[in-house]
C-alpha cells in the first residue's frame, strides 16, 4: 500500500481530501471552519495533529476557508502558490512565516515521501492549480474546479491510479434550473466547472483500465444527481468497452461526509 486515501468532503459547501502515506499525512484544501475539518479527521480516527501539510487548490472559501485556523493551532505548512497566497490572505489570516511555503506550477516538491506536483487548471481564480501525487510508484490526481482540461493535462494525468476527478453538473439541468443567467454561464465556461459529460470524456482519454479508481467530485446540488453522474459515467465508460468494476471502479464522493477509506 503507498497511499491512503479518503475524501472527507465535496461540493460547492466546502472541500478537503485526505491523503496517507507511511510517512506523511496531508490535506488538500480546508474548506470548512476549522473545527468542522478537526469532526471531518476525527471521523475517519485521525488526529489533526498528525497532519504535515495542507495543499491548497485555489482561495475560493469553498476550498481555504480552515486553511488558517488549522496552520495556527497545529502549527502545519500551507502549500500554495504566490498569487493564490495573495487572494486567500483577506480569508485565512496571518499564519507563522515558517508554515508559508510558495510553490510554483511544473515545478515538484515533497512533502516527506509525497512527490507533489503542481499544475495549471482553468477556473475563475486568480492561479488555481491541479495537483499529482507520487508515492512508491502509485499516482493520485487531483483535478476539479476547471472549466476545460487540455492536452497537457490530459497527458500529466494518464496511467493514475486514482483519479479524483469533477463531475460538477449536467447541462441540461443547469441550463434549464433556476440559478441567474451571469452564473449559468460562469458554470458553463472554460473557466467554470466540468460537466458529466466533460468528465466522461476525459476519463475515456486517459483511462487505461488497469483497476484505477475513479471518485467523482464536486457534484452540484441543484444541477446534478449523484445517481446520474454515476450512470453517465458509469455507462459512457462501459460503451467504451471498459470492464466497469474490475478494469475500472467508479465512486461518488459527499458533499457533507467523507467516502470510504482507498487504499492503493
Amino acid at each position: 500500500m503507498s497511499f491512503s486515501f479518503c475524501s472527507l468532503s465535496s461540493g460547492s459547501s466546502g472541500n478537503c481530501q485526505y491523503i496517507e502515506t507511511k510517512n506523511a499525512k496531508i490535506l488538500v484544501d480546508a474548506g470548512f471552519t476549522g473545527k468542522r475539518v478537526i469532526e471531518l479527521l476525527n471521523n475517519i480516527d485521525v488526529d489533526p495533529k498528525e497532519i504535515d501539510a495542507i495543499l491548497v487548490t485555489h482561495e475560493h472559501i469553498d476550498h481555504a476557508k480552515g486553511v488558517g485556523i488549522l496552520s495556527r493551532k497545529y502549527n502545519i505548512p500551507i502549500y500554495a502558490n504566490e498569487k493564490t497566497w495573495i487572494a486567500m490572505e483577506p480569508i485565512i489570516k496571518t499564519v507563522k512565516s515558517e508554515n508559508i511555503k510558495i510553490i510554483n506550477a511544473n515545478k515538484n516538491f515533497e512533502i516527506k515521501d509525497i512527490l507533489v506536483h503542481p499544475f495549471n487548471v482553468s477556473h475563475d481564480a486568480l492561479d488555481p492549480l491541479g495537483y499529482l501525487l507520487f508515492n512508491e510508484m502509485k499516482k493520485i490526481t487531483i483535478l476539479t474546479d476547471t472549466g476545460c482540461v487540455n492536452e497537457g493535462i490530459k497527458s500529466k494525468i494518464r496511467g493514475s491510479h486514482l483519479f479524483f476527478i469533477e463531475a460538477n453538473h449536467d447541462v441540461e439541468m443547469l441550463r434549464n434550473g433556476s440559478y441567474p443567467i451571469y452564473l449559468k454561464e460562469r458554470i458553463l465556461s472554460q473557466k467554470g466547472h466540468l460537466s458529466n459529460d466533460a468528465c466522461l470524456e476525459i476519463l475515456n482519454e486517459v483511462l487505461v483500465g488497469e483497476n484505477e479508481r475513479v471518485l467523482l467530485a464536486h457534484l452540484s446540488k441543484e444541477n446534478n444527481l449523484p445517481q446520474l453522474a454515476y450512470k453517465i459515467i458509469h455507462d459512457g465508460l462501459k460503451r467504451s468497452g471498459y470492464d466497469v468494476d474490475k478494469e475500472v471502479n467508479i465512486y461518488l464522493t459527499n458533499r457533507d461526509n467523507h467516502t470510504e477509506i482507498f487504499h492503493i
